[in-house]
């Protein structure tokens, strides 16, 4: 595991671009693509709309590039609370991307067929290879959820299965999710931590009991063992 501390939320999206920008330079000189599994959240939209900007598009090989989500509200695309809207409103709208390239978690369908058609995306891609993403983007709620790996939902134990759709009573909607059983069988996974909010959270993750039921992030623990911590210095606290 590595850690990285920035001094604020505009600090953290520069360093992590920087940061992202290189591991896909590096990883596209050994193989065709580079796909990435995108996070929904403030922090992120910090980010994307960073690497929107001429000084870091222009640093990227976009057509080479493969988008996924790593979970999804089950609310339709022009819903602002979906995340992959966000995504495309501040990044992928603005970069030479394809719809080739762009694989949505579709909320058109009802949830069972929503996850069998991500699922079977995910096996087309990723089946036969060490890894399956070359890079997993995480978020931590202040509860210590990550994807929509909610405290105390089934979801958080499952080890067979690459996705899931549960209804999620907290916000009387249904949600889409990886699972760790894909999750973890990335190359790198980093976590993107913002605010004095997340301290409490982070600290039970790192430093508290195992008990992921409580604590969901502590399932996430990448097979390439190549794990990131970004932070800024408020979130950092927790260290």
């Amino acid at each position: 595991m590595q850690t990285i501390v920035a001094k604020n939320t505009d600090d953290l999206s520069r360093l992590f671009a920087d940061w992202l920008v290189e591991y896909i330079e590096d990883t596209l000189q050994k193989q065709d693509r580079f796909t990435i599994s995108l996070s929904g959240g403030s922090t992120p939209k910090k980010l994307y709309q960073l690497l929107a900007t001429p000084e870091y598009a222009g640093k990227i090989d976009w057509p080479k590039l493969h988008f996924f989500w790593g979970d999804e509200r089950f609310v339709p695309f022009t819903d602002d609370r979906n995340n992959a809207k966000m995504t495309f409103d501040e990044l992928l709208d603005h970069v030479p991307v394809t719809k080739s390239q762009i694989h949505v978690m579709r909320t058109d369908l009802p949830p069972d067929e929503a996850v069998e058609d991500y699922d079977t995306k995910l096996h087309q891609y990723f089946d036969g290879r060490q890894f399956t993403f070359d890079l997993v983007m995480l978020g931590l709620g202040d509860d210590a959820h990550t994807l929509s790996l909610f405290p105390g939902y089934p979801v958080i134990a499952e080890n067979t299965k690459w996705m899931s759709a549960f209804f999620l009573e907290e916000q009387n909607m249904y949600r889409i999710t990886l699972t760790k059983a894909v999750v973890n069988r990335s190359a790198r996974i980093a976590f993107l931590v913002s605010g004095a909010g997340k301290v409490n959270a982070l600290k039970a993750v790192l430093h508290g009991e195992s008990n992921p039921e409580k604590y969901p992030a502590q399932v996430i623990q990448p097979a390439g063992n190549e794990l990131y911590w970004f932070l800024d210095e408020a979130a950092a606290t927790a260290l």
